[in-house]
């Protein structure tokens, strides 16, 4: 009866289940260590609660990442058996072995929550990247002014960090608004670097070095002729400091105005892959996918991040952030902000 009893639970075991499926070589070892499989994934080594809002963690890849500073990485976790994915940038010296991200906790937010209550040393998280256009020239001019909103701090701190670290010799100063001083992150360091701050409280006004939201006033007093101007932050922000200097490196992380599709639906779309057709309802491609029954990998589902990129085999689809119609086959699209036009086939 013993024996019976482990053979049992052996055949049942995870680890059986595994050498018994159809599945790659990196299923096997990360069984061992989570850490030992060919995708880049990073195990989180530190991990500090500065604000009642957020979390920042300290990661180490289980393979070398090499980012600009400003530019974000793509982090992968996997939430009640489904994979989820969200772009953050790293706030650390570009070219630093370890990974610093401060995670702003988003109501509703999958990823953010889980990582703010669940982080902590151990956790292993998936990491791709890096993406985007948000970083410092080749060769910095002499004065430079940066303004950060929110969660937008990460990749302006992590510019000012370069600069400092590659010896920059010109003038700096940054404008941080926040809701609050307990959601300003960083003070601390931020003092150290010594840079000039302005701080900014949305809704404790009374409190801040400034007050009002941004415009000339704030811009004359945060730096005077600046030579290039850096803003992260919502897109209310973005457009004011772009309403004064229309030359401004921007990055927002705010979804995108999204059109309507003309005529939506009447088509059918072939998740080829799987096998799957349905008739089309207008939606986005990713999300009549998920109502198929399919979980294809998706970040930010507003067209930033590229993780829900999947091959067009055939047809047309219309990007809702252009409006632009795209008819070739064979190229890659972004399911999450792609609507069929016709009949579709897609590698999924």
């Amino acid at each position: 009866m013993f024996t019976q009893t482990l053979v049992r639970r052996a055949v049942r075991s995870p680890l059986a289940e595994l050498l018994l499926g159809p599945h790659g070589p990196d299923r096997y070892t990360e069984i061992v260590n989570p850490m030992w499989t060919s995708e880049t994934r990073a195990a989180v080594t530190r991990v500090r609660r500065s604000t009642p809002r957020s979390v920042t963690l300290w990661l180490q890849p289980n393979r070398p990442v090499t980012w600009r500073a400003g530019q974000h990485l793509t982090v992968t976790v996997e939430v009640d058996g489904r994979r989820h994915a969200r772009c953050y940038s790293p706030a650390n010296v570009e070219g630093s072995a370890l990974i610093e991200l401060t995670i702003a906790r988003h109501d509703g937010g999958t990823v953010s929550e889980f990582l703010f209550q669940n982080g902590r040393p151990g956790l292993v998280v998936g990491l791709s990247g890096p993406a985007g256009d948000f970083a410092l020239p080749d060769r910095c001019p002499s004065r430079m002014l940066f303004v950060a909103g929110g969660s937008g701090i990460t990749p302006v701190l992590a510019m000012l960090r370069t600069l400092q670290s590659d010896g920059f010799d010109g003038t700096t100063a940054l404008l941080y608004y926040t809701r609050t001083a307990d959601d300003a992150c960083y003070r601390g360091e931020l003092v150290d670097l010594g840079v000039p701050v302005r701080h900014v409280y949305t809704r404790d006004q009374a409190a801040g070095d400034l007050t009002g939201r941004f415009d000339e006033r704030h811009l004359a007093a945060a730096m005077t002729d600046p030579d290039a101007v850096f803003v992260c932050g919502p897109t209310t922000l973005v457009d004011a400091v772009r309403r004064c200097r229309p030359d401004a490196v921007a990055e927002t992380f705010a979804a995108p105005v999204v059109a309507v599709p003309e005529a939506p639906g009447g088509g059918r779309i072939l998740f080829r892959d799987s096998g799957i057709g349905i008739e089309d309802d207008g939606r986005p491609l990713l999300e009549q996918a998920e109502s198929a029954g399919l979980a294809p990998q998706s970040g930010c589902r507003i067209g930033i991040c590229h993780t829900c990129t999947r091959r067009k085999l055939r047809g047309a689809v219309r990007s809702l952030t252009t409006s632009t119609v795209s008819t070739a086959d064979d190229e890659d699209v972004q399911i999450c902000v792609s609507v069929a036009v016709g009949d579709v086939d897609i590698a999924l």
